[in-house]
């Protein structure tokens, strides 16, 4: 009898997948077919697979992925937590947005997670908001202190994340304060979630108690944005599209009566995204 599961961790030819049901886990085989088409499932695949003998299994179909993220290998993910901070590190606005056109380039939903709240007066967490919060849902928090923790975990409840963001803004301590059940296993990751040294190809999904599951390896480590159409930049800067240009093919650049720089210039647009706007489009000109 066939039964349906998600894949939570592939190696090499095995796969571990858990049953939507029982949520007992396989280890499951992959049939010959596979092999000879030169197909592979990767972790976040749904399957149909047979159970054999105890917890061993045959994997006999993927099925369809609504999605797959390229590094680390992920299918069917439902959000991409970006984590950031603005004190101890202080990461520039300029990666933030990095970060998040690589997301919209997926065509995946982000979530911003503003952590290290407690180091940073409310002026600073307001500008930060006020430039964020219109595009993307944000959670102003602080693991350390316990901050704002609950609101996370309905974030990351019954849902499948991964986590991008700059070494030491603390990815991995989010995950332990809204899930201490994992402590033992982030402490494992820290290296490669936190730090961001890939000591491995094995990607995971870590389950939370709660419902719901992350992946191991950061999303986005690698910030290159060199596979991004330069027209289609303006695409994943969500406010843009809210303005007029005299030129349907505007870049928001040197056209005349753009919209959007008209925006930037009333304080409609955060000065910041375009600029990081600006310094994307000119990386992604001279690489052409």
């Amino acid at each position: 009898m066939r039964k349906k599961g998600l894949v939570i961790k592939f190696m090499s030819n095995m796969a571990l997948v858990e049953d939507f049901e029982t949520k007992k886990v396989y280890m499951c085989k992959l049939r010959g077919k596979f092999k000879e088409q030169g197909i592979r499932p990767i972790v976040g695949d749904c399957v149909e697979f047979r159970p054999i003998v105890g917890k061993e299994g045959v994997i006999e179909n993927i099925l369809n992925r609504k999605n797959e993220l390229k590094r680390p290998k992920i299918a069917n993910i439902d959000q991409v937590v970006v984590v950031t901070s603005l004190k101890k590190p202080n990461v520039p606005l300029k990666i933030l947005d990095r970060y998040l056109v690589l997301v919209e380039n997926a065509k995946l939903p982000a979530v911003i997670v503003l952590n290290k709240c407690d180091l940073l007066s409310r002026k600073e967490i307001d500008n930060f908001l006020d430039i964020y919060s219109k595009l993307y849902s944000v959670y102003v928090v602080s693991a350390k202190n316990k901050i704002g923790i609950d609101k996370l975990i309905d974030v990351f409840k019954n849902k499948v994340s991964t986590m991008a963001g700059m070494s030491g803004v603390g990815k991995s301590s989010i995950l332990n304060a809204i899930n201490p059940g994992l402590s033992l296993r982030v402490g494992e990751i820290s290296e490669k979630l936190d730090r961001g040294k890939h000591t491995t190809t094995v990607i995971e999904f870590l389950k939370f108690d709660f419902g719901g599951w992350v992946a191991d390896t950061p999303g986005f480590a690698n910030l290159d944005i060199s596979d991004i159409e330069r027209e289609r930049l303006k695409e994943y800067f969500p406010e843009f599209g809210s303005y007029f240009c005299l030129y349907p093919d505007c870049n928001h650049i040197n056209e005349p009566e753009c919209g959007v720089k008209n925006a930037v210039e009333k304080g409609l647009i955060a000065k910041t995204r375009y600029e990081s706007y600006f310094d994307m489009f000119q990386e992604l000109s001279e690489g052409n």
